[in-house]
């Protein structure tokens, strides 16, 4: 018993380190309206990795162009 007792604070800590990163993400995916992403990031667990890759490289939003008046 005492080899699971490692799992008892382990797990509370990569639910509060994953769960943030996930929600921006989502957040994120489907304000840019990136179906295949949000699916992606909703699916898959990985520790916040993919979450990260996804907010700091593919998240940018194309800058508009102005409209002539």
């Amino acid at each position: 018993m005492q080899s699971l007792a490692w799992a008892s604070w382990l797990i509370p800590l990569l639910l509060a380190w994953t769960l943030p990163w996930k929600g921006i993400a989502l957040w994120k995916a489907a304000g840019n309206k990136h179906l295949w992403w949000f699916v992606a990031l909703f699916l898959l667990n990985t520790l916040a990795i993919l979450e990260i890759i996804y907010i700091f490289a593919f998240s940018k939003r194309k800058e508009s162009t102005p409209e002539a008046a």
